[in-house]
């Protein structure tokens, strides 16, 4: 597998709780966003729909506080025949604050699981 992707990101004040927190629901969206990022350059077949979220489960282990800079580094962690588990963690300052696993389902266009094709899983390796 190749190297993590990093996408960058600061902790602005719509971005955090009372407390100056990161809320943990925005980790989620910085998570897709970083996703997105990293998946850019991977081309889906006009026939198929592509990756959806099937399973995400974090794990928060320091906080991320308002005006902090941190990244994520996102990495394929295993290809299946349908499906692709992704790690990815949030870093500040060589800390990691937490780590997400995401298993995502490659989609016909029937809205039903089909085999990556191998143009897709080239890419993600």
């Amino acid at each position: 597998m190749k190297k993590p992707h990093i996408f960058k990101f600061s902790v602005a004040y719509a971005d955090s709780d009372a407390q100056g927190i990161m809320y943990h629901g925005r980790y989620i969206e910085v998570a897709e966003r970083a996703r997105s990022n990293w998946s850019k350059d991977i081309i889906v077949p006009d026939e198929d729909l592509g990756f959806i979220v099937h399973d995400l489960n974090i794990k928060y282990l320091s906080p991320i506080l308002l005006g902090e800079d941190f990244v994520v580094e996102t990495k394929t962690i295993k290809i299946g025949a349908a499906s692709v588990t992704i790690e990815q963690k949030f870093v500040k300052c060589d800390k990691i604050c937490a780590i997400m696993n995401i298993t995502i389902a490659y989609l016909g266009s029937d809205m039903h699981p089909k085999v990556i094709p191998e143009d897709v899983v080239n890419a993600l390796k």
